[in-house]
């Protein structure tokens, strides 16, 4: 049985709406689940998964969530060389580039992205919520 981390920061309750449906559809694939928030969780954290989501809003100027999330992030980069991941996260401005930034980083890093990173625009619609399960599924 596979054991997945979903670690998330949320401010208006969109990116934590994803997280649960990703923690479903990896439970659905049969997955031990934990889901976290980002002060729950950090690098010392991380060889106990096979395998984290990570998700995180747009922010500011397209970036990551900078007092929590990116911290948590940053302290956890050391550790996703061949680490299987997936990312998601809401936006309500711009076109994804904080998305597009973020990935690269990972691949960067070695990290292993087990499919396409989920967007959702603002709350997640009936396609996101399944592309959501569909990632949790896809880290199992």
């Amino acid at each position: 049985m596979s054991k997945i981390a979903v670690v998330y920061w949320s401010g208006t309750g969109n990116t934590e709406a994803m997280a649960n449906e990703v923690a479903e559809g990896a439970k659905a694939a049969g997955a031990e689940v934990d889901v976290l928030t980002a002060s729950e969780f950090g690098a010392d954290k991380m060889d106990a998964y096979d395998a984290v989501a990570f998700g995180c809003p747009a922010m500011g100027a397209e970036e990551l969530e900078d007092s929590e999330f990116e911290p948590m992030f940053s302290d956890c980069e050391g550790k996703l060389g061949g680490k299987k991941i997936a990312l998601f996260g809401s936006y309500g401005w711009g076109d994804g580039e904080w998305m597009r930034t973020w990935e690269e980083t990972c691949k960067a890093d070695g990290a292993v992205l087990a499919c396409e990173s989920v967007l959702a625009n603002e709350a997640p619609d009936d396609e996101a919520v399944a592309a959501c399960q569909a990632l949790g599924k896809a880290l199992c």
